[in-house]
């Protein structure tokens, strides 16, 4: 993308995930959500229109579209539901584009293609009982024996988690430095759901993101051959960095497309509402709520095209991703909130959407880094306590056919 005009495949990309989402998921959403219902059905149709592999190039399954083609997506989607755009963040930002960088040839034959095409549905599992922003909390191993990894341990708060077939997963394989809390000492894993001793189940005592899947799982002692290993053994902690580089994009880029959904669903409203003998979008305070709103959404905007341009050239943007996602995910609930408000006791009720948005965009400020973990890294690259260096698998530059 060269200056701010999208391309026509980017256009043609929004309008047809706009108009299959509004078509196929907005008049379910309501009942979906209320239901606590996951609709496994959404997934092959998000398949055929490419959306699993949207930014992976054709020779690994992909669609062979770019990075600001992914937040397109990832906008267009979160505007009708969050749990749309998490498929893509989870199986797309934080797996695929992880495989395609730091996989091996046979690893993404194996597992990448298929998932790409959306035969298998694959899922990042990092987050423990114990570990979240701190992922040195890790309990979980993996034990080399002989030309396998035996793994033992349990993963919580994983989105797809009872639903995918492959996970991405971190463990310490070096004991000694497990106990020194040293991150060189954590490897990342191809996990298949068929494998001996691994066993999921779903979390159902959540408040937001109801129409999503989010599960846990054990493995117990579960063997995994040794070609699943992703990177070289200690490679695990920058591999889990550089996926969530990917995921927090497409995070911003949802919350982006919330923030517009909170956006259009007030100025409906207060066009629609009348108090005091005029519609309330006459109302000063209400306008200021509205105007916000539109700030917020296009401030997101550019922040998260800023990281995808990034991105598409093959530059390290962690700054840069980081910083739109912090933005973007509380721009959200500020919209969210304000959208409740001027929907009033409506927007109390579950008759209109806001309150779903409201109860969606919570999850954001907390999953793939807090508000709080984005806050200090923003502050520590201003005052020069943090600096990005190259990895050993940067991203692949985007040459105009491929990602």
């Amino acid at each position: 993308m060269l200056g701010f005009d999208l391309t026509d495949d980017h256009q043609l990309l929004a309008q047809t995930v706009r108009e299959w989402a509004a078509r196929e998921v907005a008049p379910r959403i309501h009942r979906l959500d209320r239901e606590h219902t996951f609709d496994r059905g959404i997934l092959p149709q998000m398949a055929s229109l490419g959306l699993l592999g949207v930014s992976l190039p054709p020779d690994q399954g992909g669609s062979g579209m770019d990075y600001i083609a992914l937040g397109l997506a990832s906008e267009e989607l979160e505007y009708v539901d969050t749990s749309l755009r998490v498929i893509l963040s989870v199986h797309v930002g934080l797996n695929c584009l992880t495989l395609a960088s730091w996989g091996t040839e046979d690893q993404k034959q194996r597992y990448l293609v298929p998932q790409a095409q959306g035969h298998k549905i694959a899922t990042f599992a990092l987050t423990e009982p114990s570990a979240g922003s701190d992922a040195r909390g890790l309990q979980t191993v993996a034990i080399k024996k002989g030309d396998r990894y035996v793994l033992t341990g349990e993963k919580m708060w994983i989105s797809l988690g009872d639903v995918a077939d492959n996970f991405l997963v971190f463990a310490w394989t070096d004991m000694e430095k497990k106990r020194q809390r040293d991150v060189s000492g954590m490897s990342a894993f191809i996990v298949e759901r068929a494998f001996k001793g691994f066993a999921s189940g779903t979390l159902t005592e959540k408040w937001g993101i109801l129409a999503g899947n989010t599960g846990f799982f054990k493995m117990d002692e579960v063997e995994v051959p040794e070609e699943n290993l992703v990177g070289r053994e200690g490679e695990g902690f920058k591999i889990a960095m550089f996926a969530l580089d990917q995921g927090r994009f497409t995070v911003a880029a949802g919350a982006t497309g919330l923030i517009r959904a909170c956006r259009d669903a007030s100025a409906a409203y207060a066009r629609d509402r009348r108090t005091f003998g005029a519609a309330i979008g006459e109302h000063q305070l209400v306008k200021e709520m509205i105007a916000q709103m539109e700030s917020d959404y296009q401030a997101s905007r550019l922040l998260w095209l800023r990281a995808g341009w990034l991105k598409n050239v093959g530059r390290r943007n962690t700054r840069e991703t980081g910083l739109a996602k912090w933005y973007s995910t509380v721009a959200s609930e500020r919209a969210a909130g304000d959208a409740v408000q001027i929907h009033g006791a409506n927007g109390y009720s579950d008759e209109y959407p806001v309150g779903r948005f409201y109860r969606n965009c919570k999850g954001a400020v907390i999953y793939e880094g807090t508000r709080e973990i984005h806050k200090i890294m923003q502050a520590d690259y201003v005052l020069g306590y943090r600096t990005d260096k190259p990895t050993r698998c940067e991203l692949p530059a985007w040459d105009g056919t491929e990602s």
